[in-house]
């Protein structure tokens, strides 16, 4: 059943994102970009169907192998999309997407491979937990300027939920690595909060 579920995983993620083509992708063509960033979801999609698999070192190498993949690529899609000049708001906001989705995945992996407790899901959970909020409070659905710090956090945690993941990471040195990696994001959340809440 592991192809079908990849299968069925990157049909729903194309599906959302190509539902939002037209409103803010203002180009004749898809774009090499977009293009590396649909590779990225299929291999996000890769790593979720690992969630149901047995946890061995072979499916986790597997799932580092493409969480790395994903992660390479996300610095060339960006490249990609600022040397065609075919930057726009669906490409930001289908990257974005892709990296929330991958971290959710590797935090549910996390705990479910015994590297760390439930509380990992944070990782994962803490982009749609500000996603929600926004619902209820509408001063914290503004968009957010992209910045180095954001970036550079998104980073950090995927890197540490791939260290974390790798076989030979015993559960008494992925956890407190883990839980760093979640203060790293709670940090995060509190000052994109705070800016959202000087700027309502």
């Amino acid at each position: 059943m592991f192809p079908a579920k990849v299968l069925g995983l990157s049909v729903a993620i194309m599906g959302v994102a190509l539902a939002r083509v037209r409103a803010s992708h203002p180009f004749p063509s898809f774009g090499p970009a977009n293009a590396t960033t649909t590779v990225r979801a299929v291999l996000t999609a890769i790593v979720c169907s690992c969630i149901g698999e047995p946890h061995t070192a072979a499916i986790a190498i597997a799932i580092v192998t493409a969480a790395t993949a994903a992660t390479i690529l996300d610095g060339v899609d960006g490249w990609l999309a600022r040397r065609t000049r075919m930057a726009s708001a669906f490409g930001a906001r289908f990257d974005m997407e892709i990296d929330a989705l991958l971290i959710l995945a590797l935090s549910v992996l996390a705990w479910r491979h015994g590297k760390a407790g439930a509380w990992i899901l944070a990782s994962g959970l803490l982009r749609y937990v500000f996603v929600a909020a926004g619902w209820i409070a509408p001063w914290l659905a503004r968009p957010l300027a992209p910045t180095l710090r954001a970036r550079a956090i998104c980073v950090t945690q995927i890197v540490i939920l791939l260290v974390v993941m790798l076989p030979t990471i015993v559960p008494d040195v992925s956890a407190p690595l883990a839980a760093a990696g979640v203060l790293v994001l709670l940090y995060s959340f509190a000052v994109d909060t705070l800016w959202l809440w000087r700027h309502r």
